[in-house]
């Protein structure tokens, strides 16, 4: 009788614990070779200890790991690449101001005579982004002048280039666009045929269904569940994760009461460079007006144009029915306009990584809660306090260093840092990406919230279920310029996607001369 085959990568009752967090408890998993593994779970669940401590970057507490059926343990991310097993995390690793080239060859480059062979090095730069499918990226080209989604790619070539037999994907596809995330399941599908093992990790649940042959639920630092995929249902998949019984709804929309007040936030022919092209809108107190479009098209400028990032913007910008200069960040964060903006990569944009959770919640509101220099400490904990409960974040203490949470609760940690200074206006830049689903229900229900206290809310999102579930009107952007308007029972996943795709051309007039209006 044949002896069962033994699985490439296996680990048994692994813990680890911070202080008095279980971070991970006890946890089984079994990875084949060619096949897609994918591990789900809500933020804080244990899936970041876990690959953490498959790929060498932390040691487990208790427990064991095997490769081929022999215990391995990892001193270092380093000792893991050489093992082959590769991770590539959500939070990029790229050095912004060295080339694509640098960055894939920069833990081993190849040399001659003691010196980097540049030649070589480009070589093996081109020869793995074209087998991640991004063969347009040049590998001369500085990282820093790449667009997230295009870094995103680079991120996923590195990893190529060496040569993995376990290759784990952490929310690789959150940043990237839908033509991107289609070349790399065409490189997953392929290397998957080629024998390697991947784990995948995604709240996507589509991407889930598309790639996965196996799904193991983590929930609380336990392994509660390992299926095939599709055998269970998208609710069952939820309720697993989240211990409970689970229903999609988004928070009810509220009708908004006739105003003769102008809107708290109107735009007039604004244009950017050749990436915003003459585009008006209007928000009223109580209103989420979403941005759709495909990724790309001018939302996140727009979103920066109207936060004062970009320089040499025109056109008018009007706060309660008055002309504003919006110069600055700064200028538009003041009292007298009262923006805030949550910016899409949490971890280089929004937050100080290395600082306490107080630190990074009290940051932009200093001015608000000192007088003469000094810091009202008092005043300081109470507002932390009622953010800490407002957003139901879970920490171990405020002291301690907030890139040590987990994804979903440094993104509350965001939002609440920017509700501290009680903005009328809050821009949102893709809030959810790469969140799980219990947080981001509790991120649509505070949207719903700040809108019922009377905020004005500008909601961009690359999820067409949250533009359909929490706008109250969307203008879908295409090549820098609005190109419809959809209000109430308009906004439908048919609508949204014919005019990202700019199929509606015949209604557009229509639609432009409603968008200040609305």
């Amino acid at each position: 009788m044949a002896s069962p085959a033994v699985p490439l990568f296996s680990m048994d009752g692994v813990s680890k614990r911070y202080g008095g967090v279980k971070a991970l408890e006890k946890a089984n998993l079994t990875v084949e070779a060619a096949q897609i593994h994918a591990i789900l779970g809500e933020n804080g669940a244990g899936k970041s200890t876990l690959i953490k401590i498959m790929s060498g970057v932390v040691a487990p507490d208790e427990g064991r790991m095997l490769l081929d059926g022999r215990e391995i343990q990892f001193a270092s991310p380093a000792a893991a690449n050489q093992a082959g097993i590769v991770c590539i995390f959500q939070e990029l690793s790229l050095v912004p101001d060295l080339s694509v080239a640098d960055n894939i060859c920069i833990s081993n480059p190849p040399k001659r005579f003691g010196l980097i062979d540049r030649r070589a090095q480009r070589r093996i730069a081109e020869e793995a982004l074209a087998r991640a499918g991004a063969q347009d990226i040049h590998p001369m080209a500085p990282v820093k002048d790449l667009p997230l989604s295009r870094r995103q790619m680079v991120e996923i070539a590195k990893a190529l280039a060496r040569n993995p037999r376990v290759l784990i994907l952490d929310e690789a596809t959150s940043a990237l666009t839908a033509a991107d995330v289609a070349k790399v399941f065409v490189v997953l599908k392929r290397l998957r045929a080629e024998g390697l093992a991947l784990l995948y990790i995604s709240h996507r649940m589509h991407e889930i269904a598309e790639l996965a042959d196996q799904c193991t639920v983590f929930r609380n630092g336990r392994n509660v569940a390992t299926y095939r995929a599709g055998t269970k249902s998208d609710d069952e998949v939820v309720e697993l994760m989240i211990g409970r019984e689970y229903s999609h709804v988004f928070p009810p929309k509220q009708a908004l009461a006739p105003s003769a007040k102008p809107p708290v936030l109107e735009v007039r022919h604004l244009s950017w460079l050749d990436r915003l092209k003459d585009i008006s809108l209007s928000v009223r107190a109580g209103e989420v007006v979403g941005l759709g479009g495909l990724d790309g098209q001018g939302q996140r400028e727009l979103l920066l144009a109207l936060f004062g990032v970009l320089r040499g913007v025109s056109g008018e910008i009007l706060i309660d029915g008055e002309r504003a200069s919006v110069s600055s960040p700064s200028a538009a964060k003041a009292k007298k306009i009262g923006m805030a903006l949550i910016p899409e990569d949490r971890k280089t944009e929004g937050l100080m990584l290395p600082m306490s959770v107080s630190v990074n919640l009290s940051f932009a509101a200093l001015d608000r809660i000192s007088s003469g220099g000094i810091v009202d400490r008092a005043k300081e904990r109470q507002l932390i306090d009622e953010m800490i409960e407002l957003l139901a974040i879970r920490t171990a203490g405020t002291d301690i260093p907030v890139g040590s949470l987990s994804g979903g609760n440094q993104q509350k940690v965001v939002i609440a840092k920017w509700l501290m200074v009680k903005p009328r206006i809050i821009l949102l830049n893709d809030p959810t990406r790469g969140i799980d689903v219990g947080t981001k229900a509790e991120i649509y229900q505070l949207l719903r919230k700040l809108a019922a206290t009377g905020a004005a809310i500008i909601f961009y999102s690359t999820d067409y279920d949250e533009l359909i579930g929490c706008c109250d009107r969307v203008l879908v952007l295409y090549d820098g310029a609005v190109k419809r308007v959809l209000v109430g029972d308009e906004i439908t996943e048919r609508a949204l996607i014919s005019s990202a795709l700019n199929m509606s051309a015949q209604s557009e007039g229509a639609d432009m001369a409603s968008a200040t209006s609305a």
